[in-house]
């Protein structure tokens, strides 16, 4: 299952992300994976969730993204959320490429894992692939 957290930049998406992982601890029964460009929510998450710096995994554009998440679910089947902050900065600006992997990730989920993301966009911004994940 998918969901996006939406809005301009500096509508808060990242203090409502942070906020469904720390609730999300208390209640899960499997692994969490935060996944960002850079390390400027480390302080702000529990402990217990597996923080990924996009960067320092290489991971740029949109089929890397994709690649890097079926890997660790592959490798972890207790995986049962995983965040991502920035979308945009991770995998670029294309919003139509966006909601091909969305699509793709959601395939490769299906009901057993929740993917979160955070996009920097207005609805009225966004394509219908990526519109029907709100």
């Amino acid at each position: 299952m998918i969901q996006l957290i939406i809005g301009k930049k500096g509508t808060g998406k990242t203090k409502v992300l942070i906020e469904k992982i720390n609730d999300a601890i208390k209640t899960t029964t499997g692994d969490l994976v935060c996944i960002e460009k850079g390390e400027k929510i480390r302080y702000d998450i529990s402990y217990k969730v597996r923080l990924v710096d996009a960067d320092r995994f290489g991971i740029s554009g949109y089929e890397t993204l994709y690649g890097f998440i079926a890997g660790m679910m592959a490798g972890n089947y207790d995986i049962k959320e995983i965040y991502v902050d920035s979308v945009l900065k991770i995998g670029g600006p294309d919003l139509n490429e966006l909601g091909v992997t969305l699509d793709k990730l959601d395939v490769l989920t299906g009901d057993d894992t929740l993917l979160v993301f955070t996009v920097s966009a207005d609805e009225s911004e966004l394509p219908d692939t990526v519109k029907k994940y709100l």
